[in-house]
């Protein structure tokens, strides 16, 4: 952490006023990891999760966006929206910092964000945080390209989400995880610009949270076909 702090510290002045860090260029982008529309059972969900991003590769600014929106409900499931820093801890890991809010349905949350996101030896891309605040949480999530052909991709994942503290207002209990997996189709029609896909995602909670869900008239698990596009600009 004092690594992470420390080239925070020498290279954030730079970041901010527009002027190189050690000579690196500066770039942008935008990255949707997901963009989709989900056909479930009960209800439809347009959910999304993407990255902005600007810096160079010793310091970056991502401005990350997540949600889920019921289609019948008319409503947020979930809605979060990071600002973090990230900077090189390894040569294949980044070690983050940075702030998260929650405003989906019910009061908003606000957490500090701790975290590394990379690639192991075997190519599965990690992303584990933890989420500092009068709620906690961790979160873990593991996602893996499998090359079908040079077009056609493979992507399954999976996230698992541990609240460590009850949050009734949110029907989440402490150490009652929520699940989520899935596997998305995709063919790269632009050199990994836009790939279009379909697949499916299966998402449940456990323990004391599916306790708290199911008390809420909720279901605990729920199972969809999805139909989306992988982005990069």
């Amino acid at each position: 952490m004092k690594h992470i702090l420390s080239r925070v510290a020498i290279l954030l002045p730079a970041l901010l006023l527009g002027t190189p860090a050690l000579s690196e260029p500066m770039v942008w982008g935008i990255q949707a990891e997901q963009a989709e529309y989900r056909f479930g059972g009960d209800t439809d969900v347009a959910a999304w999760d993407l990255d902005a991003l600007y810096g160079n590769d010793d310091l970056r600014v991502v401005l990350r966006s997540e949600g889920e929106y019921g289609i019948r409900e008319e409503s947020f499931e979930t809605l979060e929206n990071q600002l973090r820093l990230s900077t090189p801890v390894s040569d294949f890991f980044d070690g983050v910092a940075g702030v998260r809010l929650d405003s989906a349905s019910g009061p908003d949350r606000l957490h500090g964000v701790i975290g590394i996101h990379g690639l192991t030896r075997q190519w599965f891309e990690i992303d584990a945080d933890l989420f500092v605040s009068d709620h906690p949480s961790a979160r873990f999530e593991v996602e893996y390209e499998g090359l079908i052909t040079n077009r056609i991709i493979i992507v399954p994942s999976i996230e698992i989400d541990l609240p460590l503290v009850d949050d009734r207002a949110l029907n989440r209990g402490a150490f009652g995880p929520k699940l989520e997996v899935g596997a998305r189709l995709s063919y790269d029609v632009v050199d990994r610009l836009l790939s279009p896909y379909v697949g499916v995602h299966f998402e449940r909670t456990f323990g004391r949270s599916a306790d708290l869900v199911r008390a809420a008239g909720e279901d605990a698990g729920a199972a969809f076909v999805v139909i989306g596009a992988r982005m990069m600009f």
